[in-house]
């Protein structure tokens, strides 16, 4: 097999992707610090289409080299916007019909697998803070907190991989069927 060529995948332009249809998902990031984390994160929302990503708390913004670095660029394409605390921006999201659902590891969570999006909803998906996870706060706003079954020695996944795996449940469920 050969490797797929640039022009055989059909990449949309920044202006195409703009004017593109998103998964009905925002991502939320809840005081994460790492700067190549958010810039993967950013190139994720591309991947995957979404919404949007909004950065809260301690999470750095564009313009930054070191977003740039892991974004190769998406942080031109995937809107975005900042609020200084978190709650304010889930409070927000609320009044803009969105449900939130934080990804955590909580007695009570839903697991991934078990997890069904609907169509028809929009969705703010927090993510938490590489060492403290989503602030307990934050957890208790949330319509649903979804957990990613893990069996090894580990007990997590780093955020950028965690919302690499769930936003592709979100992709599945929402834009692809």
């Amino acid at each position: 097999m050969k490797k797929k060529s640039i022009w055989d995948m059909h990449r949309l332009s920044a202006d195409e992707y703009r004017d593109s249809k998103k998964m009905p998902l925002v991502v939320v990031l809840d005081n994460v610090r790492s700067l190549n984390n958010i810039g993967s994160l950013f190139r994720t929302c591309d991947c995957f289409s979404a919404a949007g990503i909004v950065l809260c708390g301690i999470s750095a913004t564009p313009p930054s080299a070191e977003i740039h670095k892991t974004a190769l660029g998406a942080e031109e394409t995937v809107e975005w916007q900042y609020f200084s605390d978190t709650r304010e921006a889930v409070v927000t999201l609320r009044q803009q019909g969105y449900n939130i659902v934080c990804l955590e590891q909580v007695q009570g969570s839903i697991s991934l697998e078990d997890f069904r999006a609907n169509k028809n909803l929009r969705y703010a998906l927090v993510l938490g803070n590489e060492v403290e996870g989503v602030q307990q706060e934050i957890v208790d706003m949330a319509d649903t907190v979804i957990e990613i079954p893990q069996s090894g020695t580990k007990h997590s996944l780093n955020v950028t991989v965690s919302a690499a795996v769930t936003m592709w449940e979100f992709y599945r469920q929402t834009f692809l069927e």
